[in-house]
């Protein structure tokens, strides 16, 4: 069994004009699904360094990740592999996003009372509603 490990996260950004919550998602090319930003662990990197790292190749966006939110999700992609992906909550007050050519269709801000959803896989709307409840009790 091949095992692969990935990091990402969700990103939230408050709109200074209307005061609003987004959350950065990804469109991708292959198959059109929406997810949050993520990516394959480095050598020598840790989950952190993953995470911030992929959130920036894939979107542009610089964030800092400062909360104790960590979910993890297993799944197997195609038979004989399993896949765990670690994901964060995350925060940026960086409005610019601008999608990594190749694998990504396109970068959009969603406001968080749209991102369930408009999510794809049961998966992320799990991540997705665990990561609320973090958020609340962070207001």
């Amino acid at each position: 069994m091949l095992r692969e490990k990935s990091c990402g996260a969700l990103v939230v950004r408050r709109d200074e004009e209307d005061g609003k919550q987004y959350l950065l998602m990804i469109r991708h090319k292959l198959g059109g699904h929406r997810s949050f930003p993520k990516g394959h662990m480095e050598p020598g990197e840790t989950e952190y360094m993953t995470a911030v790292r992929e959130v920036f190749e894939e979107t542009a966006v610089q964030i800092r990740i400062d909360c104790k939110f960590r979910e993890t999700v297993h799944y197997n992609p195609m038979p004989g592999v399993t896949k765990e992906v670690v994901y964060f909550l995350t925060h940026t007050q960086q409005k610019h996003i601008k999608a990594r050519e190749g694998e990504i269709a396109q970068v959009e801000w969603v406001p968080l009372e749209q991102v369930e959803s408009s999510l794809t896989h049961e998966n992320d709307k799990v991540v997705f509603r665990s990561a609320m409840k973090t958020l609340q009790a962070e207001e």
